[in-house]
C-alpha cells in the first residue's frame, strides 16, 4: 500500500505507470482483476495496492539491473 508520504510528484507518476500498466500488461489487469473480484477491494484501494508492488518491483530492477521479466516479478500467474 502507498502512504501519503514522501515525493508527491513520485507518487503521481507511479499512479500513472501502474494505471498504464494495468491497461497494458496482461499480469497486472490479472492481478487487479483478483483484487477486485476475488479479495473485494474497491478499484482504486486495488490500484494504490499495485502501485506499492510496482514501486518494489522498480527498485528491484534498479538494484539488480536485470531486465524485466514477468515469471520473476508475477509467479503466480505464469
Amino acid at each position: 500500500m502507498l502512504s501519503k508520504r514522501g515525493r508527491p510528484r513520485l507518487r503521481h507518476f507511479l499512479y500513472l505507470i501502474t494505471m498504464c500498466m494495468v491497461m497494458t500488461n496482461p499480469e497486472v489487469r490479472a492481478l487487479h482483476h483478483y483484487n477486485v473480484e476475488e479479495k473485494k477491494l474497491k478499484k482504486m484501494k486495488s490500484i494504490m495496492k499495485l502501485c506499492g508492488k510496482v514501486a518494489r518491483m522498480l527498485v528491484g530492477l534498479a538494484k539488480s539491473s536485470e531486465a524485466y521479466d514477468s515469471s520473476k516479478v508475477f509467479p503466480q500467474a505464469a
